[in-house]
């Protein structure tokens, strides 16, 4: 593999539909289109079964750089990998995160002693119904997350700090169809297979980076000590295969950024995203935090023991706000006011992401 040269943008935005920021960067000649690789975002939705606002945001940003790739709408998610996380519950910002890769063609100034952020993506193959959630789905993501390794220059496993994957979930439409074909899905609840999908998900990036031995369905949802400390799973409607999206440090890249993390072990977690910013080079008295501070990836989830540090909470007992919208908010809260900022991407449901109700945190910060 040759040098190549990674930068990421983070760009506010003012709903799901709004590319503006994008479509700017692009025509002041910031943004090369054809050096787009992927896109992760933070919509305003619910995060649940019918958050349409996921699909919106990838269908706008697709129409919109459409001309751009002198490609068909539907061909640009073929080339970019998007992955929209909905719900921006508390003080979570919408917006979205943009990843570029050239090849290096200025390297005056050598290639750094230190390895920098380098990104690699692969897709899966499409999934039946009866698939999703079982060891079809996880082994998939083996392949696909080895193949997104080689796609960054990323060698080692214990250079991967974050592994942001986008999965399907079922609809009752699509388990019908599973049963006139005399198939079985891993549930019938929509709701119940996005912990499933993500759940499987997760099992695959920990069994592709040794995180874990060999794995089977049964594991999924049941053990709860067999998890990835850099999966990111987050399950939405508009797809039906695994887009997979592996960040991490790589001796290929010039990049001026560069990639870490650490694993919350509950909700209420301080330490860890200290540690993750120390793991960059960051500290919270760093005067130029802001500025080399580029964004924070979290998942949350609360606790499925009904406790965090021995104190009852109530998230899993609210019949009105789902627990995964609660984690959100409140993870969200500890993350923003450290960096500063409510945009940064905190996703809910944290299934074998992490230990239970906790998860991992990651940091890309400039040099």
């Amino acid at each position: 593999m040759g040098t190549i040269l990674v930068n990421v943008i983070r760009i506010p935005t003012k709903g799901p539909g709004d590319v503006s920021g994008l479509m700017q960067l692009i025509a002041d000649g910031k943004v090369e289109p054809s050096s787009l690789l992927a896109v992760l975002g933070k919509t305003e939705g619910n995060g649940g079964v019918n958050d349409f606002t996921r699909e919106y945001a990838v269908a706008a940003l697709c129409d919109a750089l459409s001309p751009h790739l002198a490609l068909p709408p539907r061909s640009v998610e073929d080339k970019i990998a998007f992955v929209m996380s909905g719900g921006t519950e508390g003080v979570l910002s919408p917006h979205l995160t943009v990843f570029t890769r050239n090849e290096a063609t200025d390297v005056t100034n050598g290639i750094p002693s230190a390895k920098r952020l380098s990104i690699g993506i692969a897709h899966s193959r499409n999934f039946l119904p009866e698939e999703i959630g079982r060891k079809v789905q996880i082994d998939e993501t083996v392949n696909a997350v080895h193949l997104a390794m080689r796609d960054g220059g990323i060698d080692d496993p214990s250079d991967v700090h974050f592994v942001q994957i986008k999965c399907p979930l079922l609809t009752s439409e699509r388990i019908e169809a599973a049963a006139h074909r005399g198939q079985k899905t891993v549930t019938t609840s929509a709701y119940t297979s996005m912990g499933y999908s993500r759940g499987a998900s997760a099992l695959g990036v920990a069994r592709a980076l040794d995180e874990i031995d060999e794995v089977g369905e049964e594991a999924v949802l049941k053990d709860w000590q067999l998890f990835s400390s850099v999966a990111s799973s987050s399950a939405g409607i508009e797809l039906m295969h695994n887009v997979v999206i592996v960040m991490g440090n790589s001796r290929h890249s010039v990049s001026p950024f560069v990639i870490g993390h650490a694993v919350m072990r509950d909700s209420i977690d301080l330490a860890a995203v200290i540690e993750a910013l120390k793991s960059v080079g960051l500290s919270l008295t760093d005067a130029q935090l802001k500025d080399r501070l580029v964004n924070i990836f979290a998942k949350a989830e609360a606790s499925p023991d009904g406790c965090i540090r021995g104190f009852r909470h109530t998230m899993l007992d609210d019949s009105d706000v789902g627990s995964t919208r609660h984690a959100r908010a409140a993870v969200g809260g500890l993350i923003g006011g450290l960096s500063g900022t409510g945009a940064v991407y905190v996703s809910g449901g944290a299934e074998h992401q992490g230990p239970p109700g906790g998860g991992p945190v990651a940091v890309i910060a400039r040099v």
